[in-house]
């Protein structure tokens, strides 16, 4: 133990670099409560042996001795102890009295510093992640990632938002959003956000270095999952796509993008406003067209699928073709087929409804 003094204007500073007391003051006050109970149980140990070995005693009153030594709950002696068997007392009450003395403080700090309420937070956060199956994982709580968040909540889907710091995860959305806290680019945090589990990751991390290392992670972990990244800079986009995104998106390009539509197609935008928020109950939806649909084989002409549920078919993708755009009414529509539909609310919930049977 060493002491550094330092004399003040008007009294004496003593700092005690105490190192065995600064490492234990470092432990988690969970193992601190798993320390104190294991060294309960070596104490009770102690005890019983002692007990057998000192007084002759058979296992369960040497262990009957024991507890209520411990305990100091007063009862009376098995039978009358020698000399050595009631030094042997003193020496277990004061164990047992320094071990108390320790339990109740470790428990004290668990209720002081809200351990406990972390802990079962924590533990039905993990038990929430170990059931998602096919979810998305939004990794960054920034600006994009606020809004990612706010869509997924209107649209009623599993995700969980991985963010380092927590200074900016939003407690008023309360537990409507699952909020991991970590480095998003660690595997073992993807891990337990369950990214082999997951159906697609979101990577809006401020850095794009961070988003293409994020990537490259991701698709190691995961083959098949669907991957969609934020750029910076279209050179930012090349290096994404070689990493293994999906899709890539660049914020500055969008926004400049619509901004020059407003300026020229006011009208435009907003029709595509009211249909990527549903504003006024119109909305476009993906949706993929069953093996044993109904759909399967006919042309759109023949569908009725304007007629039937009143919604318009703007685009038709195939597998390993791309999107055809404003398909004619002569597409013929086959299992696996993407439908791009746009329409009133109710309409493609009904459509949607009738394609999962």
């Amino acid at each position: 133990m060493k002491f550094l003094w330092h004399r003040g204007p008007n009294r004496l500073y003593m700092a005690s670099n105490m190192e065995n007391f600064n490492s234990y003051q470092g432990i988690s006050a969970t193992r601190k409560l798993i320390i104190v109970g294991l060294s309960v149980i070596l104490v009770v140990a102690f005890g019983t042996v002692g007990f057998i070995t000192l007084e002759n005693m058979n296992p369960i009153d040497a262990l009957y001795m024991t507890i209520i030594t411990l305990s100091t709950v007063g009862f009376g002696e098995v039978s009358p102890l020698h000399p050595h068997g009631r030094l042997f007392v003193v020496i277990l009450i004061v164990f047992g009295v320094v071990i108390a003395a320790s339990l109740a403080r470790v428990l004290a700090e668990q209720v002081l510093e809200g351990h406990f309420t972390h802990l079962v937070a924590r533990r039905k956060m993990e038990s929430r992640l170990k059931r998602m199956r096919d979810h998305y994982i939004i990794a960054g709580f920034g600006r994009v990632g606020r809004q990612v968040v706010q869509d997924f909540l209107a649209q009623n889907v599993p995700f969980v938002v991985i963010e380092k710091e927590e200074n900016l995860t939003d407690a008023t959305l309360g537990s409507k959003v699952l909020f991991l806290h970590g480095n998003a680019t660690e595997d073992d945090v993807l891990i337990r956000a369950g990214i082999d589990r997951a159906k697609t990751l979101i990577s809006t991390l401020p850095d794009e270095a961070q988003n293409v290392y994020l990537t490259l992670t991701a698709r190691h972990m995961n083959p098949d999952l669907k991957i969609i990244a934020r750029a910076d800079y279209e050179e930012g986009e090349k290096k994404l796509l070689r990493a293994g995104a999906n899709h890539v998106v660049i914020p500055h390009v969008i926004g400049g993008i619509r901004m020059a539509k407003a300026a020229l197609q006011p009208h435009v935008v907003d029709f595509m406003h009211m249909a990527s928020v549903g504003n006024e109950g119109l909305m476009v939806e993906e949706m993929v067209v069953p093996a044993d649909c109904r759909l399967t084989g006919k042309t759109l002409a023949e569908s009725g699928l304007k007629q039937d549920y009143g919604v318009t078919i703007i685009g038709v993708k195939k597998q390993n073709a791309k999107m055809d755009i404003n398909p004619g009414p002569s597409t013929v529509l086959a299992p696996a087929d993407v439908l791009v539909v746009v329409g009133k609310t109710d309409s493609l919930l009904r459509l949607g409804q009738d394609l999962d049977r």
